[in-house]
């Protein structure tokens, strides 16, 4: 029996609790909840890193960023790293990558047999952090208040010329798959259609911004007040400005309401790929997964963008919809991690054929309605805005933070979802605080892990000069293309190509 085809459709920075099928009042996914309805909703999903290139690199591989040294967005995404689409080619799958990576490095494919575009953020070194000055801002890319203050309306932005180049590239690439089986060749396909929206620049369309108004616009739930916030997120508000940028509530509600409108263009194109697999008649043989790399604060607890383990940042969708995949919900913890296990269930193989020890586990029996008796997601964050390894571990209820130089946090988001009260010191939960801290310092050494992480940084930035200076060719990815074998050229019967090209073919029609 051919397994299932798969459909992995990941958005950039996507909090779940913007999303209609995750109870957002005023959220307009329709196609995304409409896929939640029929598949299965993972209420406690997390990213391993709330930063792109880290984020994406544990999505690859199923393994924690400190065990790939995969610690910040310049970080290298080694070529010798086995991931999920290196598994499925060994499995018969074709397997195509259209969009967004980040991948850094030489290596631009990591096991996909296609990809049919570039990416859209650098391949070097350049954007590595410097721990030895962790208050240094890199002022060529990094985050500011800027970037809220002119969220509104455009026509056009360098996000929606991608986005529609990324989905144009997969459902070509969907359709070629198609006259291929209609040839004969019968292989499953294993598609990721990764997007930059709804990633800052809070920018937007007329025809999604013009979905919200204004007084509809929620403001953040949750706002300390500056001296109480906790230390490493000051040092994140003083690195993002927001500290001392003032923003006004109009400002706030409309990058909200921007959000929401790319929130609503992102889930249009899920509703693109959704038809065309309709439509070439692979719908009910497709297992379709919709993720993020991590969420967006917009406000809350006065944080913007990601760089930490609150729920805004750390959280993201995963909807799972297709055969075998019952409706419902589940509640355990899982993350990103999980999904090269359970990529590898779909398509028939076991973990006995991984290379390297993964940090996962199949999400196919929640999947399947069944019980779980792991309910944990581990995060770490070892990138700019700190100087030691940031760990998160939920477990059940309980969400525990831990940094070397910054005091311990617990919260139980059951009794407060809002994360308001920073448990750690609080006597009842000491036990629980206790047995925290000591799975930290059995599991990590923050010290060698701090020493390693400066170590790599120092090597990058010094690469990086040479590079500047002209030591090496781009590794930004350049899809190939040959115009002379497109379409009709001199050297083709022109009928042929036309049959070709068309699907369904004519003998499907009974003409």
């Amino acid at each position: 029996m051919t397994p299932p085809n798969i459909l992995v459709i990941m958005a950039d920075q996507l909090a779940p609790q913007f999303i209609g099928a995750y109870g957002h009042s005023i959220a307009k996914t329709p196609h995304l909840d409409a896929l939640a309805i029929r598949g299965m909703r993972f209420d406690a999903a997390y990213c391993n890193s709330p930063l792109c290139a880290p984020s994406r690199f544990a999505f690859m591989s199923g393994q924690l960023i400190s065990r790939i040294a995969a610690y910040d967005n310049a970080s290298e995404f080694k070529a010798s790293v086995p991931t999920f689409a290196h598994y499925l080619k060994s499995l018969g799958y074709r397997t195509c990558l259209s969009g967004k990576m980040h991948f850094i490095g030489p290596d631009q494919m990591h096991g996909f047999e296609d990809r049919v575009t570039t990416d859209i953020y650098p391949a070097d070194f350049a954007w590595t952090p410097d721990w030895e000055a962790p208050d240094e801002r890199i002022d060529k890319w990094y985050h500011n208040m800027q970037t809220v203050k002119e969220s509104g309306l455009a026509q056009a932005t360098f996000q929606i010329d991608y986005d529609d180049e990324v989905a144009f590239a997969a459902k070509r690439w969907l359709f070629d798959t198609a006259r291929d089986n209609a040839l004969g060749n019968l292989s499953p396909f294993a598609m990721v259609a990764s997007f930059i929206h709804p990633h800052d620049p809070y920018v937007a369309r007329p025809e999604w911004w013009n979905l919200y108004t204004d007084d509809e616009i929620n403001l953040p739930d949750f706002v300390p007040a500056l001296e109480l916030q906790d230390p490493f997120s000051r040092r994140l508000m003083d690195g993002i400005e927001a500290s001392f940028v003032p923003l006004s509530e109009d400002e706030v509600r409309r990058a909200r309401r921007a959000y929401l409108a790319n929130v609503s263009y992102f889930d249009s194109k899920i509703g693109e790929l959704v038809q065309t697999l309709d439509e070439i008649d692979a719908l009910d043989n497709t297992i379709i997964i919709v993720t993020a790399d991590h969420g967006d604060m917009l406000g809350e607890r006065g944080l913007w963008y990601k760089m930490n383990f609150f729920e805004h940042s750390a959280r993201v969708p995963l909807v799972m919809a297709g055969p075998g995949i019952t409706s419902g919900s589940a509640s355990n913890a899982v993350s990103l991690v999980d999904l090269l296990p359970t990529l590898i269930d779909v398509a028939g193989g076991d973990i006995s054929m991984v290379g390297e020890p993964i940090d996962g586990r199949s999400l196919m029996p929640l999947a399947r309605g069944e019980d779980d008796p792991v309910d944990e997601a581990i995060g770490e964050y070892c990138a700019e805005m700190t100087g030691y390894p940031v760990i998160m571990i939920r477990r059940g209820s309980l969400k525990f933070v831990h940094c070397d130089s910054d005091p311990p946090q617990l919260y139980d988001l059951v009794s407060d979802p809002l994360e308001t009260t920073n448990l750690a010191t609080d006597p009842h939960y000491a036990e629980a605080v206790a047995a925290f801290a000591k799975e930290v310092e059995d599991r990590w050494d923050g010290e060698d892990l701090r020493q390693k992480i400066i170590a790599t940084q120092k090597s990058r930035r010094a690469l990086h000069a040479a590079m500047e200076a002209g030591a090496s060719e781009s590794w930004d990815y350049d899809p190939p293309s040959n115009a002379s074998q497109k379409y009709v050229r001199n050297h083709m019967d022109w009928t042929l190509a036309a049959k070709r090209y068309r699907y369904p073919p004519l003998k499907d029609q009974g003409q």
